[in-house]
């Protein structure tokens, strides 16, 4: 009994060990490496084909002047805070659309909900990079959008949208949206509806006891559906590359360039250490979630 959930055990951790530690101790690697006019354009400190000789040679210059240089300039922490910025205004709306959209869903004849279901998960049906190509058609001066808000006279000019930070919102809140719906549809399902009408027969109104009832027993699905988001919109770099401008700061279009355009391999791996750090601490509080709902439920 003890091998076989063993066995079940060792094969995620074997999984997880090939594809997320092996590569983050590359990066890690590459990141305390100096940066070379060769290929691959760095100069590693750690060898090793050379065995322990390499290791204590690696050990005599060890240094993280790579990280500190991420710490003297202005530009990494600025992009380091404008992600989480970006991310958490939009995992806010993302709530704010998602949630009534959950709550219709969960509320819907029951006939309707499969269908409606499916709207919401059509999306992933196609790229994820034609999709957000479709955005730049609808968010340009020439646009839809533009288009159909002049038509019926709410603007007389074209609005700029397209290259900006609100194009960047526009993306992720349509990109995400789905993850934000179905853990907390996922909770609103399981609701008991007699609570509610006990809550009204005790002299709750509809709001007041949508507020004290439905709210809080959806919280398991909130929490998920916050981390869904907030998570992979913290080092999203499509969407600001196609959707916004110059100006639009995100860590993970710094990672790009620092990689493909200036090919500083070692800047650009302390960069991708210190993003995953970051992202480690969500997915910690996610997982201490996961776990205490679970020990809830038994």
């Amino acid at each position: 009994m003890n091998l076989r959930r063993t066995s079940l055990i060792a094969v995620p951790y074997f999984w997880l060990g090939c594809l997320f530690l092996i590569p983050f101790l590359i990066v890690f690697k590459i990141s305390l490496s100096d940066a070379a006019l060769s290929i691959p354009p760095y100069t590693p400190k750690l060898e090793l084909s050379e065995g322990w000789a390499g290791v204590r040679d690696m050990f005599s210059q060890f240094d993280f002047e790579n990280f500190e240089f991420l710490a003297t300039d202005d530009l990494y922490w600025k992009s380091y805070l404008s992600s989480v910025q970006i991310a958490l205004i939009s995992t806010f709306m993302c709530l704010l659309v998602g949630f009534p959209m959950a709550y219709g869903m969960a509320r819907a004849p029951q006939v309707w909900q499969p269908t409606l279901m499916l709207m919401v998960i059509l999306p992933f049906w196609t790229s994820f990079l034609i999709r957000v190509y479709s955005l730049i058609g609808i968010l340009s001066q020439e646009g839809m959008l533009n288009q159909f808000l002049t038509w019926i006279g709410v603007i007389s000019e074209p609005l700029t949208i397209l290259n900006t930070n609100i194009a960047v919102y526009i993306g992720i809140v349509y990109t995400y949206l789905p993850f934000m719906i179905l853990p907390i549809y996922a909770t609103l399902i399981k609701l008991d509806g007699s609570l509610l009408e006990a809550a009204e027969d005790l002299g709750c109104s509809r709001t007041e006891a949508f507020w004290r009832i439905t709210v809080p027993l959806s919280k398991a699905g909130i929490i998920a559906g916050c981390f869904l988001v907030f998570i992979p919109a913290l080092g999203e770099f499509v969407i600001p590359s196609l959707l916004g401008g110059s100006e639009t700061l995100m860590i993970g279009k710094v990672l790009y360039e620092e990689f493909f355009s200036n090919r500083d391999w070692p800047v650009a791996s302390a960069v991708a250490v210190i993003l995953l750090l970051i992202l480690i601490v969500p997915i910690v509080l996610y997982q201490r979630n996961e776990q205490r709902l679970i020990e809830a439920e038994q």
